[in-house]
């Protein structure tokens, strides 16, 4: 695949799509994306790629949307922009909550409005000491979107949600840590290695299992526990008819490590 706003690449199991315009932050322009959603289709269907590696080159992780697009510019008079978000950001969203292959996040620098709440729908999400996260959609009249108003209550709390979103306070990557906002901060040399390493590894674990868990904490929040429990019964059923599933015991019995396929 051939791009011109991002980068891709496979290797050791895994997919790393990088965001490539980093002359303005990474920002979100029609092209972007029209490619990443390119990229995440083929990584879906793509057997050989079991992990996904989200990243971006430059000084930061992403600006969100590029205001200098035509489309969302006020300028020439009244923008509707749920079609912008209706057309891109809410199928990316859905599409990296829906894809069935753990999707790990990379943030440097800065990641604001959209850009943040992108990393956010990500499964797993590291971020550089140097790295921050900012709903800077008040700062312009806006509200958050992207499903920032849905994960961040669920990720920090309806007090913590409230405030960043009305405030737009610049948030450090080691705040976001001990919020449980992201999974990790660490290091800024580290951010690749770790990323990478991680990704690696998830590509030789049991991944088809690693899909139902992500589909069963997606679910979660608006579950009742009686409906969750329900799926969770009906995804172990999928789960145990899985070749994963029974490589991982025969891996167990014979006290030797398993070779986990994936299907």
């Amino acid at each position: 695949m051939t791009f011109n706003t991002i980068l891709f690449e496979k290797k050791d199991g895994y997919a790393k799509i990088t965001l490539n315009r980093p002359d303005v932050l990474n920002s979100f322009n029609e092209e972007m994306h029209l490619e990443l959603r390119d990229a995440l289709n083929g990584c879906q269907k793509d057997d050989q790629v079991r992990a996904i590696l989200l990243a971006a080159s430059g000084r930061g992780f992403c600006a969100g949307q590029d205001l200098g697009d035509r489309a969302v510019q006020g300028g020439e008079g009244p923008r509707d922009l749920s079609q912008t978000i209706e057309k891109f950001y809410n199928p990316l969203v859905r599409q990296i909550q829906a894809i069935d292959k753990p999707v790990i996040c990379a943030v440097n620098g800065v990641a604001a409005g959209a850009g943040a709440n992108i990393a956010l729908a990500c499964d797993i999400v590291y971020a550089a000491k140097s790295a921050s996260f900012i709903q800077a959609f008040c700062k312009i009249g806006l509200i958050p979107d992207s499903g920032g108003t849905w994960a961040l209550p669920n990720l920090v709390g309806m007090a913590r949600a409230k405030a960043l979103a009305i405030l737009g306070d610049k948030i450090s990557a080691e705040q976001a840590a001990d919020w449980g906002m992201i999974w990790k901060c660490v290091d800024d040399d580290a951010l690749v290695t770790q990323t990478e390493t991680l990704c690696a590894q998830l590509a030789q674990q049991a991944t088809f299992g690693l899909g139902l868990i992500k589909r069963a904490m997606n679910a979660a929040p608006t579950n009742t526990l009686d409906q969750q429990l329900d799926l969770e019964r009906d995804l172990q059923k999928l789960a145990g008819f899985s070749e994963d599933y029974k490589e991982g015991v025969s891996a167990f019995l014979e006290k030797r490590k398993p070779n986990f396929t994936g299907k």
